[in-house]
């Protein structure tokens, strides 16, 4: 039987509470070693970084390593694939820090399953939580992520026409692809994948992402693709349309009542449609005369 994995984040300017969630959940699912990393852009206060490094002492993990400047879209694989050395040899999950897992067995059935179907990989597709009415809120740390933001839908896929597709557990031979989408050559075969609530849509998104795209249009953070400015102004534009909102009155992007507590019974069928039919939206353009506004300082 594998040793249970070694869990590998890159984490970047989140609030205290999440990060004490997600560990606590991750403790939950029989986790004991973390590779953590954290990486902040110029903006971040000192505040910030001090209240994570305590949210860590308290958890008795110090992190493998802290590094601060432009996010370029290199940042995130070169500093994965740097925590993952750290973490060592033997099998690594792989979460950011809004990406809570929830597996169909205990992990080492599923690590078991991925070494008997001759793979090396586990798959995930990511289900976009957001709160009741779309409004882009804090969260109430006593009630819970579920109670705040209810509602589940492939947002990122839909909308944002993204790669909702998430390698959640990899052994440490293999090489990911930026933002943790792909293990090339090594593609999972799990089926359905493993469900990633994806709780991105909270308090500060939006100005997350329009600095995102402003640095990306002026180069100050570099991108190797035109993916994430295009997705950023999708849903900032979609946001812009509907108040500072997302629409979860639209059909189209079919929100529905979730909780990290059960699986849906609709997720084998539709998730595993996804994962198999995915391809990359075909290339546009930026929109570098839009009207979306700047970020806050």
């Amino acid at each position: 039987m594998p040793p249970m994995p070694t869990l590998v984040a890159l984490i970047g300017p989140v609030e205290p509470e999440l990060l004490e969630t997600w560990l606590d959940h991750y403790r939950g699912l029989g986790i004991e070693r973390f590779a953590l990393g954290f990486h902040y852009p110029d903006h971040v206060t000192q505040e910030v970084k001090d209240l994570l490094a305590e949210v860590c002492q308290r958890a008795g993990i110090a992190p493998a390593l802290v590094r601060e400047g432009p996010w370029h879209e290199h940042t995130n694989p070169r500093l994965t694939a740097e925590l993952r050395t750290l973490a060592g040899q033997g099998w690594h999950l792989i979460a950011d820090s809004d990406e809570f897992h929830s597996y169909p067995a205990p992990l080492p059935d599923v690590l078991n399953d991925a070494v008997y179907r001759g793979t090396l990989t586990v798959g995930g597709l990511m289900l976009d939580r957001v709160s009741a009415n779309g409004a882009l809120t804090g969260w109430d740390p006593i009630a819970g992520l579920d109670s705040s933001y209810p509602l589940g839908s492939f947002l990122t896929h839909r909308l944002l026409q993204g790669d909702p597709r998430k390698v959640v557990l990899a052994h440490s031979s293999i090489a990911l692809s930026s933002g943790n989408h792909r293990a090339p050559g090594h593609r999972p075969v799990n089926r359905p994948p493993v469900l990633v609530h994806h709780f991105k849509w909270r308090s500060g998104i939006h100005e997350d992402l329009t600095r995102r795209y402003r640095h990306s249009l002026d180069g100050s953070w570099q991108t190797d693709s035109p993916a994430i400015p295009t997705e950023a102004r999708r849903i900032l534009e979609h946001l812009d349309d509907h108040d500072g909102r997302i629409n979860v009155h639209d059909e189209q992007l079919g929100f529905r009542p979730v909780s990290l507590t059960r699986t849906p019974s609709w997720w084998a069928a539709d998730a595993t449609s996804i994962v198999e039919t995915w391809k990359p939206p075909v290339a546009g353009h930026s929109h570098p005369g839009s009207t979306i506004s700047s970020p806050s300082p």
